[in-house]
C-alpha cells in the first residue's frame, strides 16, 4: 500500500514556482496493478519519482508499506561512471540480494553483451532503459514502478519485457505509466488518472480509460 497525504510538488521557474502535483491525497492498494494515465506533461513521471523517494515532495507526506522499486526507465538510478555490471552489483548490495544471481539475470535478460562492461554514461537511451528494466525485474519488489514498458527496445525485446513483468505481477503490485489502452488492459485491473495536477483512482480499468479519453477529447 502507498498512501499520499496532501502531497504537492513544484519546481522553480524564473522568479516563481510551477506546480506539477497539487495537494494530492490518494491511496494505492497493495498487490494491485494500477495504470497511471494522463496527458503528456501531466506529471506522471514526477509522481512515480515521488512515490519511489527519488524526489522529495514540496509539501505533504508519502507512506509506503512493503518494498517499492525505483522508477524503471529512470536513468538517474545508476552512476554514469560505473559500468553496467558495477551498477547492477551496487543495486544488489543496496537491496541485499546476491550480486552474482542478479548479474546472471541481467546479462541474460538485457542482451547487452559486452556493453555491460562499459560505463553507463556511454549507453544510448535504449540501452539505459534495458539495464534499468532488467535490474528492476531481477529484484523481488512488492510494488514495481514502470514508466512506459512499451518503449524498451525493439518489438521482440518489448514482448519479452511485458512477459517478465506479467510474471512478476502474479506475486506483486505495480503502478504502470502507459499511453497504450491495450497495454493498460493487459497489465492492470485499476487506473489512476492524473489531470490538472489532481489524481482520481478508478477500481475499474475501463472507467479509468474512459475518463482519460474524455480529458484528451477536451484538449
Amino acid at each position: 500500500m502507498i498512501a499520499l497525504e496532501r502531497v504537492s510538488k513544484s519546481f522553480p521557474f524564473g522568479a516563481s514556482r510551477t506546480p506539477v502535483i497539487a495537494d494530492l491525497t490518494a491511496t494505492f492498494p497493495g498487490g494491485c496493478a494500477i495504470a497511471l494515465l494522463g496527458r503528456n506533461g501531466a506529471g506522471k513521471s514526477t509522481l512515480l519519482k515521488l512515490i519511489a523517494g527519488t524526489l522529495r515532495p514540496s509539501t505533504g507526506s508519502i507512506r509506503r508499506e512493503g518494498t517499492v522499486s525505483y522508477p524503471v526507465g529512470f536513468g538517474g538510478s545508476f552512476h554514469p561512471d560505473l559500468t553496467g555490471q558495477q551498477n547492477a552489483r551496487f543495486v544488489a548490495r543496496i537491496y541485499g540480494v546476491e550480486a552474482a544471481a542478479l548479474l546472471d539475470f541481467v546479462a541474460d535478460f538485457t542482451e547487452l553483451g559486452a556493453a555491460l562492461g562499459r560505463p553507463f554514461g556511454t549507453y544510448s537511451a535504449g540501452m539505459k532503459a534495458r539495464l534499468s528494466f532488467g535490474v528492476s525485474m531481477g529484484l523481488p519488489f512488492d510494488t514495481y514502478l514502470v514508466d512506459e514498458v512499451t518503449s524498451v527496445g525493439d518489438g521482440a525485446f518489448r514482448r519479452k519485457s511485458v512477459q517478465v513483468l506479467e510474471a512478476r505481477l502474479r506475486a506483486a503490485g505495480a503502478i504502470v505509466v502507459t499511453h497504450s489502452p491495450p497495454m493498460a488492459r493487459r497489465l492492470c485491473s485499476m487506473a489512476a488518472v492524473l489531470e490538472g495536477s489532481r489524481l482520481r483512482l478508478y477500481e475499474d480499468i475501463e472507467q479509468g480509460l474512459a475518463a482519460h479519453a474524455a480529458h484528451l477529447a477536451q484538449s
